[in-house]
């Protein structure tokens, strides 16, 4: 499947915009970037929580760079096949990382059917 970087970029906006408010105002100090390719030694990967989760953090956690959720497009549009699957698919790896943001893990989020 092919889709331009702004197409792309504005189903992560929609996927974010739909997240339901009382989320959505959990959520402080993460951005969300795509980047165009997972990391070579993972190039399967769709996305990646990189920062401390919430459960984590010592009570003067202050100050630091904003916690990331990176999106890899090529992954993504490799494993679709129409762009309703892609939208389905992006909304999903965006929960799964802002999961972890809130330090739900992996087995937990596959025992949920995020996985």
């Amino acid at each position: 499947m092919h889709l331009d970087p702004d197409q792309f970029d504005a189903l992560v906006d929609r996927a974010l915009d739909d997240l339901p408010d009382e989320l959505a105002a959990l959520v402080r100090n993460v951005v969300v970037l795509v980047e165009p390719e997972a990391p070579p030694e993972d190039p399967d990967l769709l996305g990646l929580y990189d920062g401390l989760a919430l459960t984590e953090r010592p009570a003067n956690h202050a100050g630091g760079l904003p916690d990331r959720i990176l999106l890899f497009r090529g992954p993504l549009l490799e494993m679709c096949d129409s762009l309703e699957q892609l939208e389905d698919e992006v909304r999903i790896t965006v929960v799964h990382e802002l999961a972890h943001h809130f330090g739900i893990s992996e087995a937990r989020l596959h025992a949920l059917g995020w996985g």
